[in-house]
């Protein structure tokens, strides 16, 4: 799966995105102008010790992104979109595209591409939702179509005694 953000602007959100790309076997892709330094270190933090095990590449422009890929199946995420990101079947490489935090994608793609735009769903009323938990909610879908290939078998226990919780013991 292929996470690309335009523009985005807070460096929290990228980082944060940026371990979802790593947790997922995702690559992401940033179209600039960032509104930060990908040296920030608020980005780091965000991102925490999970770099090492991301792929992310950056663009001067869209249309860069465009001519590296230029097979490449693109989903819009947009709150004007018609159709919910449920309602998509996602491929392997599928490339799923997040405008910046304050302003979303330009208008001047989502007419060029509008019959490939998605949304999610929210009470009438709200605006938007965070980027990252946007990217993680859709990332996650497509990868539950696509049987989470290549995650864990499952999960384990550690082993480790956690004493800070002093209630467990009556659950």
């Amino acid at each position: 799966m292929h996470i690309v953000l335009y523009n985005p602007e807070i460096p929290q959100n990228t980082g944060n995105i940026a371990r979802t790309c790593a947790a997922t076997g995702s690559t992401l892709h940033l179209i600039k102008p960032l509104g930060f330094s990908l040296a920030d270190k608020y980005l780091k933090r965000a991102g925490l010790d999970y770099w090492h095990m991301m792929t992310y590449r950056t663009y001067d422009g869209f249309e860069e992104l465009l001519e590296a890929y230029p097979e490449a199946n693109f989903h819009f995420l947009t709150t004007k979109a018609a159709k919910t990101y449920a309602e998509v079947r996602y491929q392997q490489d599928d490339f799923l595209v997040f405008g910046c935090e304050t302003r979303g994608l330009p208008e001047s793609l989502l007419k060029r591409v509008y019959e490939r735009c998605i949304r999610i769903p929210m009470v009438e009323g709200a605006r938007s939702l965070n980027l990252s938990n946007s990217v993680a909610i859709v990332a996650y879908e497509a990868l539950r179509q696509l049987g989470f290939p290549s995650f864990a078998a499952q999960g384990s226990l550690t082993g480790r005694n956690d004493d800070c919780e002093p209630w467990m013991d009556t659950v």
